[in-house]
């Protein structure tokens, strides 16, 4: 079994035809985050705030501009040259953000949420000397991503409540971990 992790090409590779040359691996990621948030999220939140969330942060359209003027970056694992996750952050002042890490249920326990921090930790180090931590906001009932994240050297820090809209709110923990040096 081979896993890969790519990065999708993002705004700092200064290309004209960005969003052209990304329409591709952001189907896959808009492919990628439909199936797995349906499959995932659906029992822990309803299937109308997963629909809601798809549509506004998951969507083909927003993927591509969170790329192309965001700043936010991507990676996309592939399992035998099958997409079976993906992974999105983008830098803030005080750390990365770890917005997405998303593994297909066939895909999960192979070990690429490892390879994922390992791809953030290696920008990290290079991009921002300056910041040595990454977090993510988990949401409070989804105890297996905890515990995957806890495993994976991320500390419970906070609980925080983000209203995202449509009369939705998101009931998460924020969680961190340090960059590792690689």
């Amino acid at each position: 079994m081979e896993i890969v992790i790519r990065p999708v090409a993002w705004f700092a590779d200064n290309k004209p035809d960005l969003a052209q040359e990304i329409s591709s691996d952001v189907e896959i990621l808009a492919t990628l985050a439909h199936q797995i948030w349906t499959e995932y999220y659906t029992p822990m939140i309803g299937p109308a705030q997963v629909d809601y969330m798809i549509t506004h942060f998951q969507s083909p359209e927003y993927i591509s501009d969170s790329i192309c003027t965001k700043s936010f970056r991507y990676w996309i694992a592939e399992v035998d040259g099958v997409p079976a996750g993906y992974c999105g952050a983008c830098e803030e002042d005080e750390s990365l953000f770890l917005s997405k890490l998303y593994i297909a249920k066939n895909y999960r326990g192979l070990g690429i949420s490892r390879l994922f921090l390992a791809e953030l930790d290696s920008w990290g180090f290079q991009s921002r000397p300056d910041v040595d931590t990454i977090s993510l906001t988990v949401h409070k009932g989804n105890k297996a991503s905890i515990d995957a994240y806890t495993k994976l050297g991320f500390s419970l820090e906070e609980p925080i409540v983000t209203d995202i809209g449509g009369g939705y709110v998101m009931d998460d923990y924020v969680m961190r971990r340090k960059i590792q040096k690689i």
